[in-house]
């Protein structure tokens, strides 16, 4: 009976049918689940997979896995605020496309994804669209014609080790083995009765403030937008500006390493996460930052929390005065460049130098180009040497934040036409 309650509680939220519902064990086992399910299903479409390159890495691993089972998949640009289009998605769909998926909302930039629109072009041509919806369930159900949604208590303040999965009637599924006979075969073993309980109930309390919770930490988050870039020099805020979660807001910092700046954040008592493009477990840079083509690195995320309590203000605008010094320690720990650029003067395309920045991690091989770019006449060309993968994301985003010309990247040599 409790059980029973709980799917019905969660259906609701979700916007489904009870009977369409079964709890899982976490967010990334319904993706996992849900993916494995569609694909199986419709094994005798095509085995082709259609995903958006920013994808959580639950989605992005089952990909990976289908590609090396065989299948095909097909990833989805986006545009440099983290958004996909449902053109681009009607371009990616072919005649052997399995499944299509996308998330509700990103969870690094807080970007919301035209899951709608999407949904209308995968149901116009018979493909059905997984959601990903575990960032956007706490603010409301996903609209538009999706077929399957996965989405994972914590992140609306449930419990952990709950997740939830939602196939629509009439979508062709096989649930992968070894099938069970519970929740419909879809997730086996024994229901986690006392988590799914509390996680249904915490979806419908925080649904029933979600409104109100919203437009305040909205205003919160439009004020750290617009402070931020004017309170530290050579930031760039990312994701879309309107069409965002109202909690989330990211920004990435010049010349600053991540790690080193959530430690002095951590050391002024905020706990605050980072997409950034070095870390200490896989020095590889954010691939969500990475396929939007902004800058990666000194990278800082700010998750607002929904509790009704003048605190959180206060807060806001104690890390707003906290931060510029932050920045500055950092920046001057990596002896980055503080000066402006000396005025220009015009050359002939072939005067230039090279940086040698081989064997050295981000932000360093930013903070050399940055200090040699005077030297270098307007047309002149600078030659980075950098082996660090994030040089490939931060070299391009340098140069687009400070209106220089990035002629392209040879193997370790990047090449930059001073512009200004």
């Amino acid at each position: 009976m409790l059980l029973d309650a709980a799917r019905e509680t969660a259906a609701q939220a979700v916007g489904c049918r009870p009977d369409e519902l079964v709890f899982t064990p976490s967010g990334a086992d319904a993706l996992h689940t849900g993916i494995a399910g569609a694909l199986a299903g419709r094994r005798r479409v095509g085995r082709r997979l259609v995903v958006s390159a920013v994808e959580h890495s639950a989605v992005l691993h089952a990909a990976a896995a289908h590609r090396e089972a065989g299948g095909a998949v097909t990833e989805v640009p986006v545009d440099r605020t983290g958004r996909v289009t449902a053109a681009a998605y009607e371009t990616a769909l072919s005649d052997d496309t399995a499944l299509a998926c996308l998330q509700s909302a990103n969870h690094e930039v807080g970007t919301v994804q035209p899951v709608a629109d999407v949904a209308g072009v995968c149901a116009g041509v018979g493909v059905p669209l997984l959601v990903d919806a575990a960032q956007s369930l706490a603010w409301g159900p996903v609209e538009g014609g999706w077929s399957l949604l996965a989405g994972s208590a914590h992140k609306w303040g449930g419990p952990p080790g709950v997740g939830l999965l939602a196939v629509r009637k009439g979508v062709r599924f096989a649930a992968p083995p070894p099938v069970g006979e519970r929740e419909q075969g879809r997730s086996p073993g024994f229901e986690n009765i006392p988590a799914i309980v509390a996680a249904a109930a915490s979806l419908r309390a925080v649904r029933t403030e979600a409104d109100a919770a919203a437009a305040r930490l909205r205003s919160l988050v439009d004020r750290v937008r617009e402070r931020v870039p004017e309170l530290v020099p050579d930031v760039e805020v990312v994701g879309d500006p309107v069409r965002r979660l109202p909690h989330v807001v990211t920004f990435s910092c010049l010349y600053v390493d991540g790690e080193a700046l959530l430690h002095a954040l951590d050391r002024a008592g905020f706990s605050v996460s980072s997409g950034s493009s070095c870390t200490s477990s896989t020095l590889t840079p954010s691939h969500v930052l990475r396929a939007m083509g902004v800058l990666s690195e000194g990278n800082i995320r700010l998750s607002l929390p929904p509790t009704p309590d003048e605190s959180v203000e206060a807060d806001v605008e104690r890390f707003l005065t906290v931060l510029p010094e932050a920045v500055r320690e950092v920046r001057e720990q990596l002896n980055a460049p503080t000066a402006s650029p000396r005025e220009a003067r015009s050359v002939p395309d072939s005067s230039g130098l090279t940086v040698d920045a081989l064997g050295t991690l981000c932000p360093l091989p930013v903070i050399e180009l940055a200090k040699v770019i005077d030297d270098v006449p307007v047309g002149g060309v600078i030659t980075v040497l950098a082996d660090d993968e994030a040089a490939r994301v931060d070299i391009p985003a340098w140069c687009e934040m400070r209106g220089q010309e990035f002629l392209g990247a040879d193997g370790t040599e990047f090449r930059i036409r001073r512009v200004t």
